[in-house]
């Protein structure tokens, strides 16, 4: 059985929770386990992320609506709160923001049902994930914004592997220079799995599962 340990910050309400081992995830295989349960559904903790992630927004952005994906409506609710505050630096003061989950259908495609529809057309959207590492899931939330006729203006994330995601920048709390030596591999690339190491765990954002 693996064993998890925190990764603090300056803020006490802040760290990461992972464990080395051997994990496959949707898309890939990685020797980190990212666990970011307690800092979506604790509320000490996803104020404190959704302060962390603020700042790149206050100032220079306007949200209208922030789509969150993983399971990040707590935090989503957060940062909305922090980005209405009055303040005279928050361009989004006093305005109302929804928080919106997308629908899956077959292939892993998001949709908005029509009574949806109408908080993400002509709106200005933040992309809220709990991890961004292939990015496959921001990705396909992007696409869907765009169908939509809705407009990206940020991706946000507790974890993220890349700065860039279809060309715009990605910002985390926590990423790879928190954790030396992780890495993320294709399935058929896996070193592990070609020693011959058996996976540990199954593993995505509710959490993980033990083989």
């Amino acid at each position: 059985m693996f064993k998890e340990f925190k990764i603090r910050t300056k803020n006490p309400n802040v760290f990461l929770r992972v464990a080395k081992g051997h994990f496959a995830t949707m898309h890939s295989h990685t020797n980190y386990f990212i666990d970011v349960t307690t800092q979506k559904m604790r509320l000490s903790e996803a104020k404190a992320v959704a302060q962390e992630l603020v700042e790149y927004y206050r100032i220079h952005t306007i949200v209208d609506t922030i789509l969150c994906i993983d399971g990040m409506e707590v935090v989503g609710t957060c940062i909305a709160d922090e980005l209405t505050k009055d303040d005279y630096v928050n361009m989004n003061a006093h305005q109302t923001i929804y928080i919106v989950s997308p629908e899956f259908v077959s292939g892993g495609q998001m949709i908005f049902r029509d009574n949806l529809v109408p908080m993400i057309a002509g709106k200005h959207v933040l992309v809220l994930a709990a991890s961004v590492t292939t990015a496959k899931s921001a990705l396909a939330a992007i696409d869907a914004v765009k169908y939509y006729g809705g407009e990206v203006v940020g991706i946000a994330s507790i974890f993220a592997t890349t700065d860039i995601c279809d060309g715009r920048p990605v910002r985390s709390v926590f990423n790879p220079n928190d954790l030396d030596d992780y890495q993320s591999f294709k399935p058929s690339e896996c070193p592990y799995c070609a020693q011959g190491e058996k996976i540990e765990a199954l593993v995505n954002s509710f959490g993980y599962s033990i083989i």
